[in-house]
């Protein structure tokens, strides 16, 4: 009498794991969809709102990890599918809309910069990829492909909102995507922020800098903000490794002196 009511429940309870499973996935697709609407937005010479796009998959690349662990829902297919969003939303989208918005005049050298860029991509994604367990995970090696985009989407953004056409920055244009693409593939250590926990206490006043910084700056000049926050994020990995450097030769110099 009771069976019918048992086989009911096993059913319930896989259609559930079922939905969990798929809820990463969906935050994963919509990431997948911003990334190919700033694509077709661009070639509307809609550049905004292909910036905006951008960011907005930034945020949904974020989501979909950070649900999967709290739903403890980790696969090995969700890894292998964000990784494929973001090189659709991180990789292709910025390189073609940078391209389009300022360095299509510039022939082949502007082909050239926007193709680097989305090669580094790839060979950023693959390498994260290969070294997830082998690398120390408070640092990620190179700049983390969500923040090459958002440098690119944000010196987009930006320039349109002073009204800067792309056409008369084009150097500019240029040099950040190299910079931004090489950078991708560079040996430079860029912290991870994974060590961050939310169940930790923490400060007050950190807690008090974080809603200032999302509630009150970001909100008053998005453009600005954001992308002065990443090309700070973007250059800290050079500064990191000079003072890594500078700390590594003033030990050797201390061994010397206290050998001799």
């Amino acid at each position: 009498m009771h069976e019918p009511n048992s086989a009911r429940f096993v059913l319930k309870s896989r259609l559930r794991r079922r939905g969990i499973y798929l809820l990463p996935n969906l935050f994963t697709t919509a990431a997948l969809f911003a990334g190919f609407f700033a694509i077709v937005q661009a070639m509307n010479g809609n550049y905004e709102h292909s910036a905006i796009a951008i960011f907005i998959a930034m945020v949904l690349d974020g989501l979909d990890g950070r649900v999967a662990r709290l739903t403890h829902t980790q696969s090995e297919f969700g890894a292998e599918y964000d990784s494929l969003s973001d090189m659709v939303s991180f990789g292709v989208a910025p390189a073609l809309v940078v391209y389009e918005w300022a360095l299509k005049d510039m022939d082949k050298l502007g082909w050239i910069a926007a193709f680097i860029y989305c090669a580094c991509a790839a060979l950023r994604l693959a390498r994260f990829n290969t070294n997830i367990e082998v690398v120390d995970k408070r640092f990620f090696q190179g700049l983390p492909s969500p923040a090459a985009a958002a440098l690119i989407a944000g010196l987009v953004w930006v320039a349109l909102d002073f009204q800067i056409q792309g056409v008369d920055i084009k150097w500019v244009v240029w040099t950040t995507t190299l910079f931004a693409g090489l950078t991708m593939v560079s040996n430079l250590p860029y912290y991870s922020g994974k060590e961050f926990n939310l169940r930790r206490r923490v400060p007050f006043f950190s807690i008090l800098l974080l809603l200032l910084f999302f509630f009150v700056l970001i909100p008053s000049h998005p453009p600005v903000v954001l992308f002065g926050l990443f090309s700070l994020y973007a250059l800290s990995g050079y500064f990191m490794k000079l003072w890594h450097l500078g700390k590594n030769k003033k030990n050797d110099e201390a061994q010397n002196q206290n050998v001799t």
